[in-house]
C-alpha cells in the first residue's frame, strides 16, 4: 500500500513510513473546530498565578530536589534548598517522582547507583535542614502514594529511598508560568506556543543538554525518550507546560528496525520525510534548518518538524538547533495552548553505528480515542487527513506572523 491514498469516495488511507501504522480518514469529520480541553473557567486571584499546582514558582518544595536551573542565558547547579526558593527559575530540571523507569531498576539491575557527582549532590542538598525537610516529606509523599500512609519515616527509610532523587533517570523541564502573564482566567494557560521565539529555544536547549547529562551519567542507558503531554486527554498530570525525558536501557522495536532500515538506505528520513510530503503538498513552513509538514500515518492528526542536518542533537550547530525550534514553536503556536497534544522526539541514539539523522519532532493532536474497532483491525481511525492539517495550521501560521509573534518561519 501506498503511504498516501485517496480513494474516490474521500477516504484517505495512510500508512506512516517508519512505523508501518495504518490510519484511514474517513469523509466528512474533518472540518469540525478541533476541541477544547478546557473545563469550567473562572477567574484568577493573584495567589493563584503562582500558586496553581506544584510545578509553579511559589510551590518549588512541592517538587523533588532541583537539578538544574536557568535563569536567561545562565545554569546553575548544586543548589540548597534554599538557594532554590529564593527566586524564580526560567526552566527548571527536577526528577520526576513517580518514574517509568526507577532508580531501583538502574541500581539493582544494573548496579548503577550515580557514583560520586550523585553522592556529593545528595549530601551536599541534604547539609541543610530545610534541604532534610524538604527530602522527607518528599520520600513521605511517594510511599504515600504507593500506599504505606502509617509508615514510620526513619533516617535509613528516608536515606534508602533519596537516592534517586540524585541519581535517577528520569527528569522533567518545567517552564516558569502556569499562566500567561497577566492572566485573569484559568483559561489562559502559558504553552509552548505563548512562549517567545527566545523562550522556547532556551526550553529547547535545556532538554538537549539534559539528555546529553542522562547519556553521560549512566553508560547503561540506550536512548533517552524525550517527550511533552500537553493537558490531561494527552497524559499531563498538570496544566502545566514541562518536558519529560527518560532513560532506557534498551532500544525500543520500532526503533531497532529503523536503525536496521537506515543502515540500508541513509537517506530514508529525507527520502520518506520533507521529500514526500513535498510530493504530496504537505510542506506547512520551513526555514534554512528545518521543515514543518503535516505527518502521514499518525494515529492522531500530526505535524512533523525535522531538522535538515543529521547528527545527535548535541552535536548539530546552534542555528540548526534555533531554526528547528522555531518551527516547533510556532506549530504550536498555531495549534492554541486549549488543544491536548503530545511533542515526541526522535534522534539519533548516540551509540548506534547507524548513518545519523534528522532531529524530528511529532506535535499530536490527542483529538480522537482510539477504542474497540482499532483494537481489533489494527487500523487507527484518524478524523482529520494530512491535508487538513497543513490547511488549517498554515492558514493560522499567516495570521500569527503578521502580528511579529514568531520567530524564522518561510511559508
Amino acid at each position: 500500500m501506498r503511504p498516501l491514498l485517496r480513494l474516490p469516495d474521500g477516504t484517505v488511507k495512510q500508512v506512516n513510513p517508519f512505523s508501518g501504522t495504518e490510519v484511514w480518514t474517513v469523509p466528512g469529520r474533518g472540518n469540525r473546530p478541533l476541541p477544547s480541553a478546557m473545563g469550567e473557567v473562572r477567574s484568577l486571584s493573584e495567589h493563584e498565578v503562582r500558586h496553581r499546582c506544584a510545578f509553579c514558582e511559589g510551590c518549588y518544595l512541592e517538587t523533588t530536589p532541583e537539578r538544574t536551573r536557568w535563569v536567561g542565558a545562565s545554569e546553575f547547579e548544586g543548589l540548597t534548598a534554599q538557594e532554590v526558593v529564593a527566586g524564580p527559575a526560567d526552566f527548571r530540571r527536577i526528577p520526576n517522582l513517580f518514574e517509568i523507569l526507577s532508580y531501583d531498576y538502574w541500581n539493582l539491575n544494573h548496579g548503577y547507583d550515580g557514583g560520586r557527582p550523585a553522592a556529593d549532590r545528595e549530601a551536599h542538598y541534604l547539609s541543610t535542614e530545610l534541604g532534610r525537610d524538604h527530602v522527607r516529606q518528599m520520600v513521605r509523599t511517594r510511599l504515600k502514594a504507593k500506599g504505606f500512609e502509617s509508615i514510620e519515616l526513619s533516617d535509613e527509610i528516608v536515606r534508602a529511598q533519596s537516592r534517586g532523587f540524585f541519581a535517577g533517570c528520569h527528569d522533567v523541564i518545567v517552564a516558569r508560568r502556569h499562566y500567561v502573564d497577566g492572566a485573569a482566567r484559568t483559561d489562559q494557560l502559558a504553552s509552548s506556543g505563548t512562549l517567545t521565539p527566545d523562550e522556547h529555544a532556551a526550553f529547547v536547549e535545556a532538554t538537549i543538554a539534559t539528555a546529553r547529562k542522562l547519556y553521560d551519567d549512566n553508560q547503561h542507558i540506550a536512548y533517552v525518550s524525550v517527550f511533552q503531554n500537553w493537558l490531561a486527554p494527552a497524559g499531563a498530570s498538570f496544566e502545566h507546560l514541562h518536558k519529560q525525558l527518560v532513560g532506557l536501557d534498551r532500544l525500543g522495536r520500532r526503533m531497532r528496525r529503523e536503525l536496521a532500515k537506515l543502515r540500508d538506505d541513509p537517506d530514508l528520513y529525507h527520502r520518506l520525510g520533507p521529500e514526500l510530503a513535498r510530493e504530496h503538498g504537505l510542506v506547512i513552513a520551513e526555514n534554512e534548518h528545518a521543515i514543518a509538514f503535516a505527518g502521514i500515518g499518525h494515529r492522531y492528526p500530526g505535524i512533523d518538524v525535522f531538522t535538515k542536518a543529521t547528527g545527535v542533537p548535541w552535536e548539530l550547530e546552534p542555528a540548526a538547533i534555533r531554526g528547528w525550534s522555531d518551527l516547533l514553536h510556532a506549530c504550536h503556536a498555531a495549534t492554541g495552548a486549549h488543544v491536548p497534544c503530545n511533542e515526541e522526539w526522535h534522534h539519533s541514539p548516540p551509540a548506534s553505528d547507524a548513518p545519523p539523522s534528522p532531529l524530528r519532532a511529532v506535535i499530536k493532536w490527542r483529538i480522537n480515542n482510539p477504542a474497540g474497532f482499532e483494537g481489533g483491525t489494527g487500523i487507527f481511525v484518524n478524523t482529520i487527513d494530512p491535508w487538513t492539517v497543513r490547511d488549517r495550521v498554515s492558514g493560522r501560521l499567516r495570521e500569527l506572523r503578521a502580528t511579529g509573534v514568531l520567530g524564522d518561519v518561510q511559508l
